[in-house]
């Protein structure tokens, strides 16, 4: 049988040294946080897309916009581009996976909107076309990736890179980073509801 220690613990101190290393993100995130937000108050939405497990993430982070994170609110308009089936396929067997993303990033996105790409290595070539055209549309592109230089780097105005070139640690920080955008942001549009609803209503009444 494997060693545990070796297995466990060595997993462990990995993903705990890479935590640490998130503290120098905060900056990056407080502006993606605050271009979410502002996204969010203004009746825009976040449009998620990756593969496999980074596609999991795009799914569980739209979900926790859609539902709730910590706090009782309205919904928040988000989706994940892989969920619908019928779309992905049927994209991929017309015009090839690489296009599967853009295809519907050209359908919903409008400009104030905010793209998210997660790509642990960056270089999903469906991931890189669907924020090429988000940022052709007007929207604001992030891009989620590892240490490695890769594509997606051009083609985002900010890049919330994980301190790692280990897929699992990299997901792993792509999964915090993501659920602390969720927190700022639903305070932030839970606070922006609140000061709305002391406005009076204006009088139709001259």
């Amino acid at each position: 049988m494997p060693d545990s220690a070796k297995v466990f613990v060595d997993s462990i101190d990995r993903h705990l040294k890479v935590v640490e290393q998130i503290h120098g993100l905060v900056p990056v995130l407080e502006r993606v946080a605050i271009q979410m937000a502002r996204a969010m108050i203004d009746g825009k939405k976040i449009i998620w897309c990756g593969n496999g497990g980074s596609a999991a993430d795009a799914q569980h982070l739209a979900a926790e916009f859609l539902g709730r994170f910590l706090m009782e609110r309205r919904a928040l308009p988000s989706l994940a581009l892989h969920t619908n089936t019928s779309v992905v396929t049927a994209i991929a067997n017309d015009y090839g996976y690489e296009l599967v993303f853009q295809r519907q990033v050209e359908a919903l996105c409008l400009p104030g909107d905010v793209l998210v790409g997660i790509s642990t290595s960056g270089k999903s070539k469906n991931v890189c076309k669907a924020m090429e055209t988000a940022r052709e549309r007007g929207a604001y592109t992030v891009a989620f990736t590892g240490r490695d230089p890769n594509a997606m780097e051009a083609l985002a105005r900010e890049v919330i890179c994980i301190p790692s070139t280990e897929t699992p640690r990299i997901q792993e920080g792509h999964i915090l980073c993501g659920h602390m955008l969720c927190d700022y942001v639903e305070q932030a549009v839970c606070e922006a509801d609140r000061a709305a609803a002391m406005v009076p209503a204006q009088s139709s009444v001259s």
